[in-house]
């Protein structure tokens, strides 16, 4: 009876156009039930908000934290989604009541009525459980509406794998005529939309290592377009494609990574500091110089004219996020005209980066004398200025960087080779493992 096709991707997203229908369904609902209900797709990020007539319902007072922070923030938390999900919900085809809960902030029972498409769970419409609460008939209706939310939820869901596919391929091109091809397909399906600036955001790494635990764009506002992209051997990332209102401004952009961010810091999969992929290399100089960042960093690109940019903007997000990774005072979010060398040293082969002469200073047993190296040359040479960061006499100082010439053979009295050694130190800090940037 309740049997609502399946989801292309978690892209599901919903559009300006289909915004007002999702809210004309919820409020049916409501009129239905005698009760506000809530929609939220899969991901448990809110879709809409059914008011209903009843002081009572509407009392904030009445609301749990759980109800509350779904409807002011538009998501629940990971341990709230795990803890609905445990009553069956993505399994049920019929309504499944949930008692209350204090200990976990529900306060208040809920009746969940999964939305279901060709059997396969898109979302949910949640309301208070009261006494005596909805007879089954009202729910029997309520659950057809349902099947409507799903039907419109499956439709949008495959035109975001659609454009996933799109961007995917347009960002993935080896070849210029690939690239041409995968544009005009892009273009075709954002119809008018492409033809606006647009930019591009990298997110690396994202702690998932299934290509298919992508964000849903819909919790963007301005993004046109996501897919996940290989970042190194084991890692992958999120790239997003941007509409600007202005070319000049680039805050949608900037917002859309700091969600993100957020998202994947908060994640608990294994492996969400892209680690493990350092292996047991001994000369990495993650390791030489300002610690690196903990988590996930972004990047955003220069702006772009329509979609013919867009291989340029993501080389140039990706190569932003390299360096807030290596940088940690470049990010969390990195814009690639605020990195300064970093756009050149991003755009070096990791073994160009990696000399001959400074492989030495790169070993562990050397992390000390490549910080003094590193932070002598930030300082312009100036002993002084290194000797009180390093937190060190001048005396100090001048010992480890004669040593430094030792091991490296470099005349730091010579412009080009502190020049080298800078490039190298930097460079090197941008490859402390094997996820080091996007591939294919």
């Amino acid at each position: 009876m309740y049997e609502g096709a399946p989801v292309v991707g978690d892209n599901a997203r919903v559009t300006p156009e289909h915004r007002g229908d999702y809210q004309e369904l919820v409020d049916e609902i409501s009129e239905l039930l005698g009760a506000p209900a809530t929609l939220e797709n899969r991901d448990f990020e809110l879709i809409a908000f059914g008011a209903y007539d009843s002081e009572g319902d509407l009392d904030p007072s009445a609301l749990d934290p759980v109800r509350t922070r779904s409807i002011l923030t538009r998501r629940s938390t990971a341990a709230v989604r795990a803890w609905f999900e445990g009553f069956g919900i993505t399994r049920a085809t019929g309504p499944v009541r949930i008692p209350p809960t204090p200990q976990a902030g529900v306060y208040r029972g809920r009746i969940c009525l999964p939305v279901r498409h060709r059997n396969v769970v898109h979302g949910y419409v949640w309301l208070l459980d009261d006494d005596p609460g909805p007879s089954e008939r009202q729910l029997v209706d309520a659950m057809a509406v349902t099947a409507r939310i799903g039907a419109l939820l499956a439709d949008e869901a495959q035109h975001g794998a659609d454009l996933s596919r799109e961007l995917r391929a347009v960002l993935t091109a080896e070849r210029d005529w690939q690239r041409d091809m995968a544009v005009a397909e892009l273009r075709t399906a954002l119809g008018p939309r492409a033809d606006a600036p647009h930019t591009v955001v990298c997110v690396a790494p994202w702690p998932s290592a299934d290509p298919d635990d992508a964000p849903s764009v819909r919790t963007m506002p301005g993004a046109a377009a996501l897919c996940t992209l290989p970042w190194g051997a084991s890692s992958q990332c999120v790239a997003v494609l941007i509409r600007l209102r202005s070319a000049d401004v680039l805050t949608p952009a900037t917002t859309a990574a700091g969600r993100l961010l957020e998202r994947a810091r908060g994640a608990t999969a294994p492996g969400a500091d892209g680690g493990g992929a350092a292996g047991g290399a001994t000369s990495r100089a993650v390791s030489t110089g300002p610690q690196a960042a903990a988590g996930p960093a972004a990047g955003v690109a220069t702006a772009t004219s329509g979609l013919a940019g867009l291989g340029t903007a993501w080389r140039e997000a990706s190569a932003a996020a390299c360096a807030a990774l290596a940088e940690p005072r470049l990010g969390p979010v990195a814009e690639w005209t605020a990195i300064g060398p970093f756009r050149l040293l991003t755009a070096l082969p990791p073994e160009v980066a990696r000399d001959p002469a400074v492989r030495t200073l790169l070993f562990p047993a050397h992390r000390e004398l490549a910080r003094t190296a590193e932070v002598y040359l930030d300082c312009a040479g100036q002993a002084a200025r290194a000797a009180a960061e390093l937190g060190v006499h001048r005396q100090t100082l001048y010992y480890r960087l004669s040593r430094i010439e030792k091991l490296t053979g470099l005349d730091l009295d010579d412009g080009e080779d502190r020049l080298l050694l800078h490039m190298a130190l930097k460079g090197a800090r941008l490859s402390p493992g094997e996820a080091t940037g996007p591939t294919g």
